[in-house]
C-alpha cells in the first residue's frame, strides 16, 4: 500500500444530522449532529478502522457514506467521482464497487432465501451479463472461500447460525469484486479461530485486488492486528486518527487512552483515572466547547469555550484536543 498513492476515498466535513421531535408546537427546531465534522482518507489496499463507544456514529458515517443515509453536508469523493446528494438511479452503477457487510448478520439476510441464492442474488442485479450458471459457480467459489460447506448451499438462511450467517452475508458483499468494503462488527458473531480465518481471508482478497475496508468494531485486539490505521469517534466527531502503532504506543488524546485502557488485560484502576463520571454530551445543541469536557479528567474552563482544532503531527497522526499529552505511559499489563 502506496501511502502517498491518491486516497480512494476522501472524506471531507462530512455532516449527518436528525431533526428531533418538536414537544412545542412552536418551539424552534432541534437537529441532532449524528456525524459532525469527519474528515477522513482510505486509500486502496489499505484497512482503516473506525473505533468508539456505542453511540458515537460509527454506523451512521458508514451508512452516509454508501448512500443509505442522506448527508447534510459535507463532500464523499469516491475515485474522484462525488458521492454525497446523489440519487437512486446515479448510484445502481456503484453499488458493484462499494459493499457493506451490515452489523446484524441474521437482519441483513432473507430467511426464507437459500444460502447460494443469497450470494447469487447482487450478481443478478449488479453482472446482469452473466449466465444463471455463472452467478452460480461464482457464488459457490465465494461459499467455499469463506469456509462454508457444500451441503450447506441450499439449506435456508433461518436455518443457519449466525457465525454461519456472518459468512454468508461477507460472501455476498464480496462476490461483485468490490474496491471499497465496510465491515460494520463483521466478525462480532464468530468464536475466535473463525475470526482468524474471515480476517486472512480478507487479507488475501486485499492482497489479490487491492480492496480498500473500513473496519468497525469494538475490539481493540481486532484493531491492532488487522488495521493499517485508527480512526476513533465520539459522538459524531473525530477525536484522534492515527497509523495503528502509533495510536496503541503513543495515543494522545485523552478519550483515544481511555479506550485502550478498557483492552482485557490492563490494569482496572486505570481506567478510572483516565475517565470521568459525567453526562453524554447534548449534541443537539450548538457545539460550544469540547465533546469530551464532562468526562475528561484534563479538561479546564478552556476546554466549555473553545471547538479544539485537529491538529497534525509529526508522526502522522491527527489529535482533535486543545492539550496533547505527549509524555503519555502506556498501560500496565496485569500478569
Amino acid at each position: 500500500m502506496n501511502a502517498r498513492a491518491e486516497p480512494l476515498l476522501a472524506v471531507r466535513q462530512l455532516a449527518v444530522r436528525h431533526r428531533v421531535r418538536r414537544w412545542l408546537p412552536f418551539a424552534p427546531p432541534r437537529w441532532l449532529r449524528a456525524v459532525d465534522g469527519v474528515n477522513l482518507n482510505l486509500r486502496a489496499g489499505e484497512t482503516v478502522a473506525l473505533v468508539g463507544e456505542s453511540g458515537s456514529g460509527k454506523t451512521t458515517l458508514a451508512r452516509a457514506l454508501l448512500g443509505l443515509q442522506p448527508v447534510s453536508a459535507g463532500s464523499i469523493r469516491f475515485d474522484g467521482r462525488e458521492l454525497a446528494g446523489l440519487d437512486r438511479k446515479a448510484w445502481q452503477p456503484l453499488r458493484s464497487a462499494l459493499q457493506m457487510v451490515f452489523q446484524d448478520p441474521q437482519g441483513s439476510l432473507n430467511p426464507r432465501m437459500r444460502v447460494r441464492d443469497i450470494v447469487a442474488e447482487p450478481l443478478q442485479a449488479l453482472r446482469p451479463q452473466l449466465g444463471a450458471e455463472e452467478r452460480r459457480q461464482q457464488a459457490e467459489r465465494m461459499l467455499e472461500r469463506v469456509g462454508l460447506t457444500a451441503e450447506l448451499y441450499d439449506l435456508r438462511a433461518k436455518k443457519l447460525s449466525g457465525g454461519q450467517c456472518q459468512r454468508v452475508a461477507i460472501a455476498r458483499a464480496l462476490v461483485c469484486e468490490p474496491r471499497l468494503l465496510i465491515c460494520d462488527e463483521a466478525v462480532s458473531a464468530l468464536d475466535l479461530s473463525a475470526q482468524l480465518e474471515v480476517l486472512e481471508l480478507l487479507r488475501d482478497v486485499q492482497r489479490q485486488t487491492g480492496l480498500a475496508i473500513l473496519f468497525i468494531t469494538h475490539d481493540l485486539g481486532v484493531v491492532r492486528r488487522f488495521s493499517d490505521r485508527v480512526v476513533v469517534m465520539y459522538f459524531g466527531r473525530v477525536m484522534e486518527q492515527a497509523l495503528t502503532p502509533v495510536l496503541f504506543d503513543t495515543p494522545r488524546h485523552p478519550y483515544t487512552k481511555a479506550l485502550l485502557a478498557s483492552m482485557p488485560g490492563t490494569d482496572p484502576g486505570l481506567r478510572a483515572s483516565l475517565l470521568r463520571e459525567g453526562p453524554a454530551p447534548d449534541v443537539s445543541v450548538p457545539l460550544s466547547g469540547c465533546l469530551f469536557t464532562s468526562r475528561c479528567p484534563m479538561a479546564d474552563a478552556e476546554c466549555l469555550r473553545r471547538v479544539p482544532n485537529t491538529r497534525s503531527l509529526r508522526d502522522g497522526a491527527a489529535v482533535a484536543c486543545l492539550y496533547i499529552a505527549d509524555d503519555w505511559v502506556p498501560p500496565t499489563r496485569m500478569a
